[in-house]
């Protein structure tokens, strides 16, 4: 299920899209929305929902976040997986003080539907930084989710359910 770009640089397997995920890992469990806006009339519609958060730090060579997203009765209602890359323009490591570098980011995440199904969306997006002020210019690519995908997000999503903390 993880990417397996053979000319990548060698890195830690959780990071990968859909990767296995270190075993001494676990989420941050908050809920979706902040204390102010739970007490106004509007936060009733979100009471009692959580996300599960776990970012996972590559240093310089980047990073993972997978976000859960779970109503009030446990029920799983959206979530993402999302790497990103950080290497010099040749694809090898790149220290972050030496500009260009190159970065690519790609990511799966949605909707889970009452009957099982998914709903959402796979990028691919790739800019190169050149440091200073300029902004770098992303090139991106939406596609659809493939069986593989899904099947990988939902085992991505059962293990951070697994080891979520408990409530408070």
């Amino acid at each position: 299920m993880a990417d397996q770009n053979s000319d990548a640089p060698s890195r830690p397997a959780w990071h990968a899209l859909l990767g296995l995920l270190p075993e001494d890992a676990v989420p941050l469990r908050q809920p979706v929305a902040p204390p102010e806006v739970l007490a106004g009339p509007t936060g009733s519609a979100v009471a009692g929902w959580e996300q599960l958060v776990l970012h996972l730090s590559a240093g310089a060579a980047g990073s993972r976040t997978i976000l859960v997203v779970l109503d009030a009765s446990g029920t799983l209602l959206s979530a993402s997986d999302s790497v990103l890359y950080s290497t010099g323009l040749s694809g090898a490591p790149q220290p972050p003080e030496d500009p260009p570098a190159m970065i690519h980011v790609e990511s799966v995440g949605g909707r889970f539907e009452p009957d099982g199904s998914f709903r959402g969306t796979r990028w691919h997006s790739v800019a190169v930084e050149r440091g200073g002020d300029e902004e770098p210019e992303w090139d991106s690519t939406r596609s659809e989710p493939s069986a593989d995908d899904v099947a990988g997000l939902r085992s991505v999503v059962a293990e951070l359910i697994r080891r979520q903390p408990p409530r408070a």
